[in-house]
């Protein structure tokens, strides 16, 4: 028996509300889509790789850039900034010897920026 005041998160009911089930199922991306989406989100699953997609959001930095700034090896970047690379986070432009990396694109800024905001409404 529920409390007074105390919302169940626990549906009773055994009831299919089949005309919201028709409308969403028609809205619903493909399963490849869908697919592709949670491979995406694994990588920022990884503290470390959103450590340095923080920092390129704030500009573009070679390897040792980015492991003096988060304390590691050349080796660890290098090893997450090609899990980066494959899910077209990051990309990189070569200026003689020195490769920089920096955001694909600008979607990547608006993923982050919006969990952040996510984040902070949930804190207040």
């Amino acid at each position: 028996m529920a409390r007074r005041g105390v919302v169940s998160e626990k549906c009773d009911c055994s009831v299919i509300h089949e005309d919201i089930v028709r409308k969403v199922k028609r809205r619903l991306p493909k399963e490849d889509d869908l697919f592709e989406i949670a491979e995406l989100f694994k990588v920022f699953g990884d503290s470390t790789r959103v450590r340095i997609i923080s920092a390129l959001l704030h500009s573009p930095m070679c390897v040792c850039d980015i492991a003096y700034l988060l304390g590691m090896s050349k080796s660890a970047i290098s090893h997450q900034l090609r899990a980066l690379r494959q899910t077209r986070l990051v990309k990189y432009r070569r200026e003689g010897k020195v490769v920089f990396y920096s955001l694909d694109d600008n979607h990547v800024a608006v993923i982050f920026k919006q969990a952040l905001i996510h984040l902070s409404e949930h804190r207040r």
